[in-house]
């Protein structure tokens, strides 16, 4: 039985978080704003406008494209793609057809699968700016039009068919995520259009190097509707060849809510689209010095500073990937290990186990809050003198988030320093023990697990301030 693997190529359109359109004045993100007010004639596509393109595009492709290791081209320039679909009002999109403003480039995907984990090179085409079209959605039975998005401004990138798996489309796209945010060149919210994608799949026996005709799955709004869409075409085109059929070039919809596949046209060809020269635009000339100050302030990629991680400070793999997961935890994070001066590894437990917690619950980038990096190694090193116990080290986090001020000045404040005298540590197990004579006789008779309940009550009286693991100790030889 012939064995057979998928040929998977995504055209990802990624809209840049500039703050006007790639031609106009107009905002460049409406999410949030009611139907066609952010229009312009020139975004709006009336006779006689003309575009200008923002220079602030032009910079962010530029490092989007330096960060996916891409040839950038001094000359570039714009064409029109000519089609006729309602919410294109000029009739034709300007993008950039053969001469785009980036060539190869790539992205090393590590993948983590059930045979082992392995790294795929994934290679790109072509990188290119373009303009956003408008957006159409069914309501009540009517086809509205929304022409806000008209002009936003967007970075297509096409790989080459180098994915294998549905497992491996979302895994770029989540690493694609990744690094647009660490850029700060794309929100990249799926949810909000800032990033989307389509497939090109196709499938051929497993060690072929042709390739076999392919089907475009197009309104995937979310990674894992990614997975779900591309793994069922893998799946259709497999029975299909198996039956005998003929994979035809389809463009397919994704329909989430059902999640099935539906087919809305024949796939077009370039040629369909009559590919000719922008006569508003000149060419993309980059200015060599003001590319070079660009690339000058490239920071160091997410991947990268993961592997460095790992080897600077001891990391295991897991703690590395979640702590350079988004730029600002990753600082956060270094600034801490510089501030505490002590073993990363510990710090890493905390980052991940409590920072994080608060990130998450709060909303906020690690860089956003008032418990700062140096605030979080002066706690640890607070527990780690012994000046207060983990519990009250934890409270903490919360009361510096809280009141930003610094940890050592709300311990003498509130009282805090652990109660580490011997004597009155035993005093106040003597008194427990005195006040609870049934749970006494019922450890003594073997319910050995009341150690935990007796240490709760100890810590209770002292305020949470007796070391726990001192309070065990003296029960256990109290109880003995």
């Amino acid at each position: 039985m012939t064995e057979y693997e998928a040929v998977i190529g995504l055209e990802t359109h990624i809209q840049l978080n500039t703050q006007t359109k790639i031609f106009c004045a107009c905002k460049a993100d409406s999410w949030n704003d009611p139907p066609n007010h952010n229009i312009c004639p020139i975004c709006a596509g009336l006779p006689g406008t003309l575009p200008a393109l923002n220079q602030a595009v032009v910079d962010k492709g530029a490092l989007l494209a330096a960060a996916m290791h891409c040839a950038i081209q001094p000359v570039s320039h714009f064409d029109r793609k000519n089609y006729f679909y309602p919410d294109l009002p000029k009739g034709y999109q300007i993008t950039q057809y053969d001469q785009p403003l980036a060539l190869g480039g790539y992205l090393d995907l590590p993948v983590s699968a059930e045979a082992g984990d392995y790294v795929r090179r994934i290679n790109i085409h072509k990188l290119h700016l373009e303009e956003d079209a408008g957006k159409t959605k069914n309501e009540n039975g009517q086809r509205l039009i929304d022409f806000n998005r008209c002009g936003a401004p967007l970075v297509e990138m096409v790989t080459e068919p180098d994915l294998r798996s549905a497992d491996e489309a979302a895994q770029y796209l989540i690493r694609l995520r990744q690094l647009l945010r660490w850029l700060g060149v794309s929100e990249a919210d799926m949810e909000k259009g800032h990033l989307r994608c389509d497939a090109n799949v196709s499938i051929r026996p497993k060690g072929a190097a042709y390739l076999n005709p392919k089907t475009e799955i197009k309104n995937v709004n979310s990674i894992t509707a990614v997975r779900a869409a591309i793994q069922t075409e893998i799946e259709r085109q497999t029975r299909a060849v198996a039956a005998g059929e003929r994979i035809e070039s389809w463009t397919l919809e994704w329909d989430d809510d059902a999640g099935v596949l539906r087919k809305m046209r024949s796939k077009e060809t370039e040629a369909d689209y009559h590919y000719f020269r922008e006569p508003d635009l000149l060419p993309l000339r980059l200015d060599p010095a003001r590319l070079q100050a660009l690339l000058a302030g490239l920071p160091e990629l997410p991947l990268e500073r993961r592997a460095r991680f790992g080897a600077q400070y001891g990391l295991p793999e897991y703690d590395a990937d979640l702590l350079t997961s988004e730029r600002s935890l990753s600082e956060y994070f270094e600034a801490a290990v510089a501030a505490y001066a002590g073993d990363p590894k510990r710090l890493s437990n905390w980052m991940m186990n409590d920072v994080l917690r608060m990130i998450h619950e709060r909303g906020v980038a690690a860089g956003e809050l008032r418990l700062t990096p140096e605030h979080l190694a002066e706690i640890i090193r607070l527990v780690d003198a012994g000046t207060v116990n983990t519990p009250t080290g934890k409270a903490l986090l919360e009361k510096v988030q809280e009141s930003g001020r610094p940890p050592q000045q709300i311990v003498a404040g509130e009282g805090l320093a652990q109660v580490s005298d011997a004597s009155q540590i035993r005093a106040i197990c003597a008194e427990v023990l005195a006040e609870n004579p049934e749970q006494v006789a019922s450890y003594k008779s073997g319910k050995t697990s009341l150690i935990g309940w007796f240490v709760g009550q100890a810590m209770r009286k002292s305020g949470g301030k007796a070391d726990p693991q001192r309070v065990r100790a003296l029960f256990e030889e109290l109880l003995g």
